[in-house]
């Protein structure tokens, strides 16, 4: 048995590795996948990466190329989830910003720096028109971080994905005053070098058995009510976000790399673009 460590946001994106897992179809490979959630998001799992905590990450596009860019010695393998991921820009509920244009130079809470939650602030405020210099951050780790910073009045807004949030919306903690989808697919799968080095056969089992479980997992029977019930999340946010997201089991297309990269060079989240040798598993 070839134990592998693989790192996620406990989000609904993920189900399909929890499934995976618990239908024991690693397990029937001789592969033991154990799971870590990581709350904190996109930059925790970079370090985990690096530090050689986990061998695979289901991370955020943009994270993983600036860190790749930055020296994470690990590589894209495919593309997770090919939709774009849904950035909800909340708000205290009490606080006084009605509109986006009210955030301008205000203070930004995201969960770490080269998190996709400050990220997608410097796409957010590049499509408002502000200037990216001004942005001003305040680490708050995770969720329940954001919401003790906004109601503390530490923080004026957050970015996270719209329907992990929406739970808060409808308690009437935050209030959402507008989106911000990813220009490109939102989930890739990461590896780190020495593990696509040393196990290139168990990353590609681990992949083709992931890919069989996504292709079919809208079809699940019940898929609304079991997300739902997993997530606390009304059915019916679930249907909708059912409707709007795709995975994927396709490799990244230099094209849409060029894409990410040229994206991040121009709002300044890098100042150098990687090779698409250097950044994806081609083969």
């Amino acid at each position: 048995m070839k134990t592998i460590k693989i790192a996620g946001v406990p989000e609904h994106f993920n189900l399909p590795w929890h499934l995976s897992i618990e239908n024991g179809d690693f397990e029937k490979e001789n592969i033991d996948l154990q799971w870590t959630d990581v709350p904190e998001g996109t930059g925790k799992m970079c370090q985990m990466l690096r530090d050689g905590e986990t061998d695979i990450a289901v991370i955020l596009t943009e994270g993983i190329v600036k860190d790749i860019v930055g020296g994470n010695p690990s590589k894209i393998v495919q593309i997770y989830v090919e939709s774009p991921l849904i950035w909800g820009i909340h708000v205290s509920a009490n606080s006084n910003f009605k509109t986006l244009s009210d955030l301008e130079n205000k203070k930004v809470a995201i969960s770490r720096l080269g998190s996709g939650s400050q990220l997608m602030a410097y796409v957010n405020a590049n499509n408002e028109g502000w200037k990216t210099d001004d942005l001003q951050f305040e680490i708050v780790n995770t969720i329940d971080g954001a919401v003790e910073a906004l109601t503390k009045g530490n923080a004026d807004y957050f970015m996270w994905e719209r329907f992990m949030t929406k739970p808060l919306v409808d308690k009437g903690i935050f209030r959402r005053l507008g989106d911000c989808p990813t220009p490109w697919p939102c989930f890739v799968i990461a590896v780190r070098n020495e593990i696509l080095e040393n196990e290139p056969e168990i990353i590609g089992k681990i992949l083709e058995i992931i890919n069989i479980k996504t292709k079919k997992f809208k079809k699940i029977p019940n898929i609304d009510k079991i997300l739902s019930e997993n997530f606390h999340q009304k059915i019916e946010d679930i249907q909708q976000w059912l409707t709007l997201t795709d995975w994927s089991q396709n490799k990244l297309s230099e094209k849409m790399l060029n894409n990410v990269q040229n994206q991040l060079f121009q709002l300044k989240i890098i100042d150098k673009k990687g090779t698409f040798d250097a950044i994806v598993k081609a083969d």
